[in-house]
């Protein structure tokens, strides 16, 4: 039997996962993050991106979070974030479609034009294009 430890995804709206995991993988502000049972206590900030779960028997699935925080804690394991989906539950045409729409702001910059948001929307959905191309592996 391999080693667990619980572990909980929860958005602004809702507990997304709650169960026993072998091992988290998420993009962390500093680099991709792999957490094991037995890992040292950590909090840390996430970005946008995809987070892969190897569950308990080894089946894998794979989250998007807008970013958020990770906090591993003796056993158990929980990221926060404003925004979490299942990657099978994305809608890959919006997210393309946000991405160009995105792109083309950037690229056609008016006098309303805020680069900031024109960004932040470029990268969110960058981020869940990533995440459907991890369970399409």
């Amino acid at each position: 039997m391999s080693m667990t430890m619980h572990c909980d995804i929860v958005s602004a709206e809702k507990s997304i996962f709650s169960g026993m995991v072998e091992m988290v993988v998420a993009a962390g502000s500093l680099g991709d993050l792999g957490i094991a049972p037995g890992h040292a206590p950590l909090l840390t900030a996430l970005i946008p991106g995809p987070v892969k779960l190897v569950l308990a028997g080894g089946e894998e699935e794979v989250f998007y979070v807008s970013g958020g925080y990770l906090e591993v804690q003796r056993g158990v394991v929980t990221l926060l974030s404003d925004t979490a989906i299942r990657a099978g539950d994305i809608d890959e045409a919006a997210a393309k479609q946000a991405m160009e729409d995105a792109e083309r702001a950037i690229i056609n910059q008016g006098a309303e034009f805020e680069y900031s948001i024109a960004a932040a929307n470029l990268a969110e959905a960058a981020a869940q294009l990533r995440a459907l191309r991890k369970i399409r592996k």
